[in-house]
Formats: structure tokens, C-alpha cells, sequence
């Protein structure tokens, strides 16, 4: 069965985040009042072949750990969204 997965990579707290500042100070120029703690981080969506969700969970953060994220600096937070959605050739659609 394949898993539809979610990776979110974030910066850890206290780490510097000029790209977020840099939104963050942008937003009241253009009318967007009261919104504070942007952080820029990457999302990452991948299909993946498990037996079930808790195996397809442990894969998916097992690539976040080793290859997605950077455990100095970052964090990662894997969800599994469900079964991925199939076409009619049989292959999953990301």
C-alpha cells in the first residue's frame, strides 16, 4: 500500500531566520497588521510503500532524519496525510 506523506523542515529555536524577518517586517506595508513569528522552513510530499501507517510514518521520518533535514539546525515533522490517490496506470499520483 502506498502513503501519501508530509515532511516539514523548520529551523530550531533560536535559530536565525532572516528569511521569515524579512517577510514578518514586509507584512504591515502591505496592510497585513498583527502577524508575528514567520518562519520559513520547506515542505516536502512523497509517496510511501508501506505494510501500514505507522511503517510508512517511521520510513518517511527516517528519510527526514538522515537526508531532508539538518538535526544541527533544523526540525522535521512528518504526518501521514493517507493512501495515496492512484491513476488508472496504477502509479500513485504526487
Amino acid at each position: 500500500m502506498k502513503y501519501e506523506v508530509l515532511v516539514e523542515v523548520r529551523l530550531r529555536p533560536g535559530i536565525a531566520d532572516p528569511q521569515g524577518a524579512t517577510i514578518e517586517r514586509a507584512l504591515p506595508a502591505l496592510g497585513f497588521e498583527g502577524v508575528e513569528g514567520v518562519g520559513v522552513g520547506k515542505a516536502i510530499r512523497m509517496s510511501v510503500e508501506a505494510p501500514d501507517e505507522p511503517t510508512a510514518r517511521g520510513r518517511a521520518t527516517e528519510v527526514a532524519d538522515r537526508l531532508l533535514a539538518n538535526p544541527v539546525i533544523e526540525v522535521s515533522t512528518v504526518t501521514v496525510l493517507g493512501d495515496a490517490p492512484v491513476t488508472a496506470a496504477g502509479s500513485a499520483v504526487r
